[in-house]
């Protein structure tokens, strides 16, 4: 009876282990997936703190949501230095309603501020050659690109996300 009841516990016991141990195994693969886009989304998770999507944030610094691609959902902010780090899965183009086209590397660096991204790294944006974007800037029913010189574009073009064109290489 003893080896009966035994081997019934070991059963139950080692049953309750497995599921517990799949059970976090399937977290820890749903956080990594996450994590693509770096350590603070899991720090944030850790800390009880949920971040706000991408387009969310653009907005609440009063810029347009369509700045970055649609599958450019990971990111990191650093709300005391107001640094920005959008990661994109590949490297890719987009091409926007007012016949612009911004290119963008895997990730984009810069700091926000109300109405502006400045010291923008990892975009260029076509101005008859490839140009580094070093700042945008939002006013009104306008949106400046500064890649080299000052280009004044239409802001509703970039009002909508758009999902990005791969290409080969930055």
């Amino acid at each position: 009876m003893d080896q009966i009841l035994g081997k019934v516990g070991s059963f139950w016991l080692n049953q309750r282990a497995t599921k517990e141990l799949s059970s976090m195994g399937d977290s820890i693969n749903s956080m990594s997936s996450s994590i693509e886009g770096g350590a603070t989304w899991l720090v944030n998770k850790v800390k009880g703190k949920m971040q706000k999507p991408l387009p969310e944030l653009l907005k609440e610094y009063d810029l347009p949501v369509g700045i970055f691609p649609r599958d450019a959902t990971n990111y990191e902010f650093n709300e005391q230095t107001k640094r920005l780090t959008v990661y994109i899965p590949a490297i890719c183009e987009i091409g926007y309603r007012d016949s612009s086209v911004l290119k963008f590397y895997t990730s984009v660096i810069g700091y926000l501020e109300k109405g502006k991204l400045k010291d923008v790294e990892g975009m260029k944006t076509k101005v008859m050659i490839w140009k580094s974007v070093t700042c945008i800037t939002c006013e009104g029913s306008k949106l400046y690109v500064t890649a080299g010189m000052k280009k004044t574009r239409s802001r509703e073009a970039y009002e909508v996300q758009r999902d990005g064109i791969r290409v080969s290489k930055f």
